[in-house]
């Protein structure tokens, strides 16, 4: 096995030494035929590269300017109070930028990580690995760059961390520009990916209403591990090249890893469509199984770094990627055109398939995780293998990020002239991929070097991978709305590179045997000529709407919340710990600082047990059950938001006291129609009755329009 590998590894030498010398001969042959000097085309290639560059760091530089303009606009942020502020972080986000501010306060780095991992300050009743539990290394990161970079005398600590996000995600909308520039060729490829992402802002990130989301600090890194995979992948590639393509695959996959929890999942996706490529020997199987080992590096040390996450050991990447691992010499026998081989390859698909699903049960049975159980069981219910009563689960069902994507994602993509370029990309590439397949069926093997007049783009495997990945990734988008945000990018990354690759159209014109015109100069006129005319009408049309958006001022400003907060911090004991709605509690926990008795986390059963319990505010229960429920997490003060009592929703049944009556059994449903019963009224409308038995458990110390605050009662005084 040793000397195999030390074969392969001499044979990758031997093919990176070869192409570096054979390189410049083939490109003084070439240039001798067309007349040109080595000299004159090095600095040719020299100044296209140079401005590319410049254009993709000026692209992403802009994008983060114009996000920081906007987000300035938005909320009048320089001219609110800390406070007034904080607010704008909602749900979860207030909970990562609490974090971020404890650290800052802490007396040390190493005593505000420690806080961190033994928290016991935030939820009442429980101690929590914060670090772990909620993936704060970016908020490590953060702070530890704030404090070492001396900017505590330059900007305020929300600047600096809303001026990071805004900068990765320049840094994405970069790496995005490169790959499209990378698979066309052209960096005008680049330009348009960039001006479609940022016209389809609403459907390509959600950056705009939650700013400190994981998903917001993890994606940038997961663009560039893209491009430079993109760049990996791509046949006759200098061994210097290679070489930095593969350091930076390395870097940003464990990168992305460490960001967010959910991450190992995409790069699941991401696997099955490297697996699919070597599959059918569409690639370099040295090349895609180094990415194998890059998986299974970023895999190790993020289960060490990450205080041993079980959540890692069972996910569905490690399974896949040892199972590849384990069949890897069977496939290396499959390399010779016979039908045998034919016929062992499809037993090798057979194979990986059963021993990862096989492996990935295992595992779950023998190592305890609980992380992610509520998200399989979410998976059977969306899919109608099941049904359920549980509030938590239907609560989830009826967000709209978890539902299948409305019509109006795809007149907005429509309308930008992106989904219809797209489609015709994405059709043109795929028959081009099923002729490549086809003919490797039938024992055709590959071309070395593909030219333009060969009109051959499934043949080379950058595409194809993007071709699957782009696939997978639009089928879990079409059936949950929130996977738009890593689909649509794509997108936009994907139809640029078609419209303004030549060899794109070269390949149209193969199949059409257009004689009239000469095919390759027609190709080459058509991958600028598509994309000038596509970036002057979106110019035309939506550059206007930018400007609006970066010229008006909006006014965002919540009067009661501020009020309740200043309340808070006045005139509420330090010891008091605050129940209510999850999201409200997260709030609560960044301007004030005080305890709370749930947060708005979903991969915690004993948070979401207790959301669900806290949620019962909202239903019809007895004044004596709330009692019981809110004095077993040590909560004295009760807040109750008018908005989630009076709930007018859209969608019937998706309400949260809905929600809570089907779960507590208050519904009664009979030919379609709804009955509720419950000897108790709705407890968040008795209890603003102000009579017995709710004063004798509760007293109103706090109201205003939208929230009423009760101190909860430690001695029962029964009144009549």
């Amino acid at each position: 096995m040793s000397a195999g590998a030390a074969d392969l590894r001499q044979r990758k030498k031997q093919n990176c030494t070869e192409s570096d010398k054979m390189a410049p001969e083939e490109r003084n042959k070439e240039n001798s035929k067309l007349g040109r000097s080595p000299k004159y085309m090095l600095i040719q290639r020299f100044a296209k590269l140079f401005f590319g560059c410049l254009a993709a760091v000026t692209s992403g530089m802009m994008y983060a300017v114009y996000l920081s303009t906007y987000h300035e606009r938005k909320f009048w942020f320089s001219s609110r109070q800390e406070l007034e502020r904080e607010i704008t972080f909602q749900g979860d986000s207030a909970i990562y930028y609490s974090f971020y501010k404890e650290l800052l306060k802490a007396p040390s780095f190493e005593r505000g990580v420690y806080e961190l991992t033994h928290n016991n300050k935030t939820v009442s009743l429980k101690t929590i690995n914060a670090v772990q539990q909620m993936t704060l290394y970016p908020e490590l990161i953060a702070s530890v760059l704030y404090q070492a970079s001396g900017s505590e005398e330059v900007i305020e600590p929300v600047y600096f961390y809303i001026g990071i996000v805004f900068g990765l995600q320049g840094i994405y909308v970069t790496a995005l520009f490169v790959t499209s520039w990378v698979m066309s060729g052209t960096w005008l490829a680049g330009m348009l990916t960039v001006a479609w992402f940022i016209i389809n802002r609403t459907d390509t990130t959600r950056i705009d209403y939650s700013i400190p989301s994981r998903e917001n600090w993890a994606l940038p890194y997961f663009a560039c591990q893209v491009a430079a995979l993109t760049g990996y992948l791509k046949k006759n590639l200098n061994c210097s090249a290679e070489k930095f393509c593969y350091l930076l695959v390395n870097a940003s996959t464990y990168t992305f890893m460490m960001m967010w929890e959910y991450s190992h999942y995409l790069l699941f996706v991401q696997a099955v469509s490297l697996f699919l490529l070597d599959s059918f020997a569409l690639a370099q199987t040295e090349k895609v199984h180094e990415v194998y080992r890059i998986y299974l590096f970023s895999l190790i040390v993020g289960y060490l770094l990450q205080f041993e996450n079980s959540a890692l050991l069972v996910s569905p990447l490690l399974s896949l990627v040892v199972a590849l691992m384990l069949s890897k010499s069977l496939q290396m026998n499959m390399k010779k055109s016979t039908f045998v081989s034919r016929l062992l390859k499809i037993m090798y698909i057979y194979l990986v398939l059963t021993v990862a699903v096989t492996l990935n049960f295992l595992l779950k049975m023998f190592i305890p995780h609980k992380e992610n159980e509520h998200l399989l069981k979410f998976i059977e219910v969306k899919l109608g293998l099941n049904t359920t009563k549980n509030f938590t689960m239907n609560w989830l069902l009826c967000q709209e990020s978890l539902q299948a994507p409305s019509q109006d994602f795809f007149l907005r993509l429509t309308q930008s002239s992106l989904l219809p370029f797209y489609i015709l990309v994405l059709i043109i590439c795929l028959f081009s991929v099923t002729q490549v397949i086809f003919r490797r069926i039938c024992g055709e093997p590959l071309k070395e070097t593909v030219k333009l007049e060969d009109g051959r783009i499934g043949e080379r495997p950058e595409i194809v991978y993007h071709v699957i990945h782009t696939i997978l990734l639009g089928c879990l988008a079409m059936c949950l709305e929130g996977m738009k945000y890593l689909w649509t990018p794509y997108v936009c990354m994907l139809a640029a590179f078609g419209v303004c690759s030549p060899e794109l159209w070269m390949t149209l014109f193969k199949w059409l045997r257009l004689k009239a015109v000469h095919p390759i100069l027609l190709a080459l006129i058509l991958s600028m000529a598509v994309p000038t005319i596509i970036g002057f009408s979106l110019w035309k049309e939506f550059f206007p709407r930018i400007m609006t958006e970066l010229t008006e001022l909006q006014e965002f400003y919540d009067p009661d919340t501020v009020e309740l907060m200043t309340w808070i911090k006045r005139q509420a004991p330090v010891a008091a710990v605050f129940a209510g709605s999850p999201q409200l509690m997260g709030v609560i926990k960044l301007c004030t600082g005080w305890t709370v008795s749930s947060l708005p986390l979903y991969n915690d059963d004993d948070l979401l047990k207790r959301n669900e319990n806290i949620y019962q505010i909202y239903s019809k229960r007895s004044a004596e059950d709330i009692y019981k429920i809110l004095t077993s997490y040590k909560a004295n003060f009760l807040v109750i938001e008018d908005s989630i009592c009076n709930e007018v929703g859209p969608v019937r049944g998706c309400r949260v006291k809905d929600l809570l009556d089907i779960a507590n059994g208050h519904v009664l449903c009979e030919e379609g129609d709804n009955y509720a019963y419950s000897k108790y009224g709705r407890f968040c409308h008795e209890i603003k009755m102000n009579y017995s038995p709710y004063v004798n458990y509760f007293t109103r110390v706090y109201w205003n329009r939208s929230y009423f605050v009760y101190r909860i009662n430690t001695v029962i005084s029964f009144q009549s």
